[in-house]
């Protein structure tokens, strides 16, 4: 993986001369700038905090998203397999926990935990959510791509592309909020969730920016992580693509269970 990044590294630019690495400043901005690309401002999420979807969209949408949720420890432990550094290891290793849950204590539950208790809220069974099927196909896809990066991928373009997480407890507080005043029906207990992320992720966030601003010094690693992150986002965007349009085939009775 080392190696993977030395390469990049040592990539002139397209006239044949090395490429001015960017300052921190200069590369947080760069990748900052993907805020504008972030899915709370896909149309989708705009109509939810607006209060405007019905009953059917929001279980699609929690139905859905519960597939991403299932697939976080799971590219993180893609992450932990591919990285060779203790350390990194053992900070990382957190956020498995906080989606699987620590074991033996009933007050942290986990992530997945949490979801499944949201789609209770929202009125999706626990079993829908559990054998997947009112998964889209789209988004079973764009999921799966976003695990095979992080499993393919050089663990640090993998670090780079969970950055979305700078994002996201904005769009969280916002939500939270949105959702109370929008949808009265749902249980507010469902969103424990969203207000768990909001202690989560900036402290995610802040330990993976710096990784990636420590091992990318160069410019050609800047850039890819940029690039990581462009594609972290593009799936978490196309998700909602696929969950406005909907789908009209019948619910599968007897989802298959392979991957």
């Amino acid at each position: 993986m080392q190696e993977t990044l030395e390469i990049l590294d040592s990539a002139p630019a397209a006239n044949g001369k090395p490429r001015d690495p960017w300052t921190r400043d200069e590369f947080v901005a760069a990748l900052e700038a993907l805020r504008a690309r972030y899915h709370q401002l896909h149309p989708f999420h705009v109509r939810m905090n607006a209060g405007q979807l019905s009953p059917e969209e929001l279980r699609r949408w929690v139905a859905n998203r519960f597939y991403y949720q299932r697939m976080i420890p799971r590219k993180d432990a893609a992450i932990l397999a591919n990285c060779p550094e203790e350390e990194v290891r053992r900070e990382w290793i957190k956020r498995v926990l906080d989606h699987d849950g620590t074991p033996g204590d009933p007050d942290d539950p986990g992530g997945i935990e949490k979801w499944l208790r949201l789609g209770e809220a929202i009125g999706v069974p626990r079993a829908e959510l559990l054998d997947e099927r009112h998964v889209l196909p789209a988004v079973r896809f764009a999921v799966n791509a976003y695990l095979e990066f992080c499993r393919t991928r050089p663990w640090i373009e993998a670090v780079a592309s969970s950055l979305t997480e700078l994002f996201g407890p904005d769009a969280i507080r916002e939500r939270i909020p949105a959702l109370e005043a929008g949808y009265p029906w749902i249980d507010p207990a469902g969103f424990a969730y969203f207000r768990a992320r909001l202690h989560q992720a900036p402290r995610d966030a802040e330990y993976a920016l710096n990784l990636v601003v420590e091992r990318c010094r160069m410019r050609a690693a800047q850039e890819t992580a940029v690039s990581a992150l462009a594609f972290k986002c593009d799936v978490l965007w196309v998700q909602l693509d696929a969950i406005e349009r909907g789908d009209t085939r019948p619910v599968m009775p007897n989802p298959p269970t392979w991957r």
